[in-house]
């Protein structure tokens, strides 16, 4: 398996496919198609390196950011989604995304 992420992060690889993506529309878009499941899972495993990612991005700053970084940062976005799910929404998650298509995302600090 060829690794996308800063080496320390390595683990979080089988995630990248699926939550490393730009746009704050997009993973909100991922956030509606992807089951409770793969929420869950994603959740689990990223909150763990949560305080190590945003410590190693903040060190380099976005101006420095390499591909792999890039790729950690869009993950910790989507982290941010799924946690909004995982934490707050929980059973609720499923009727929020039935609405959720009638809220487009036009413009956001964190990328269209």
């Amino acid at each position: 398996m060829s690794v996308s992420l800063p080496a320390r992060f390595a683990v979080l690889e089988p995630f990248v496919s699926q939550w490393a993506i730009g746009g704050s529309a997009a993973r909100a878009e991922q956030r509606g198609r992807s089951s409770k499941e793969q929420r869950e899972a994603f959740y689990v495993a990223a909150s763990e390196h949560l305080g190590a990612a945003l410590d190693h991005l903040d060190a380099r700053g976005l101006h420095e950011f390499d591909q792999a970084d890039d790729r950690l940062m869009n993950l910790m976005l989507s982290l941010a989604h799924v946690a909004l799910a995982e934490e707050l929404q929980k059973d609720a998650e499923a009727t929020h995304a039935t609405f959720r298509k009638f809220m487009e995302i036009m413009r956001t600090p964190a990328g269209a």
